[in-house]
């Protein structure tokens, strides 16, 4: 018999991944100065991707016992990557940005830290790390909303109707 675990474990990246994009997004090394931020977005970054990964991997099990409105789980499970794709993106950019701190001192290892650097001018640029992190705000909260109306419908949420509207997507009962 399969279990439908996925409800169990897509709220913690969700929570994770969103308080990472509010603190990249706030100021709030200009108000705590004393506090090492970096490290607390890094880990937040980190468990909220792994995470992701493992909700990513039951939502296809969670589709088939449950059996929801093929266009919504279709919109949901598109968001739901696309989030992830985003984060991802901006976790490498960390990983690069760790990478790079260390010194590559065999020459076997020049071509992993030239790619390396790459990845860290681009992905840790100030500009891009705000932008895509708004965006990916935008597509794991739309991810949770579709997930929410698949279980609780329409009512549970007050700009679900609207969020549908703008997706163009309908709720056949």
């Amino acid at each position: 018999m399969a279990y439908d675990i996925h409800p169990l474990l897509v709220h913690f990246p969700i929570a994770l991944l969103f308080l990472y994009s509010v603190l990249r997004l706030l100021p709030l090394s200009t108000l705590f100065p004393q506090v090492s931020w970096q490290q607390i977005e890094r880990a937040l970054l980190f468990f909220g991707i792994l995470g992701a990964g493992a909700a990513l991997a039951t939502g296809e099990t969670a589709e088939h016992i449950s059996r929801p409105q093929h266009s919504i789980v279709e919109m949901h499970s598109f968001f739901a990557t696309l989030s992830t794709f985003l984060y991802g993106a901006l976790l490498l950019g960390e990983c690069s940005s760790i990478l790079n701190t260390r010194v590559f001192i065999d020459r076997h290892w020049l071509v992993i830290a030239k790619i390396s650097r790459i990845c860290e001018k681009f992905l840790c640029n100030r500009v891009f790390v705000v932008v895509v992190s708004v965006v990916a705000l935008v597509c794991i909260s739309i991810t949770g909303l579709l997930g929410g109306v698949m279980v609780y419908g329409v009512t549970a949420d007050p700009v679900a109707n609207v969020i549908l509207k703008l997706l163009g997507l309908t709720i056949t009962q």
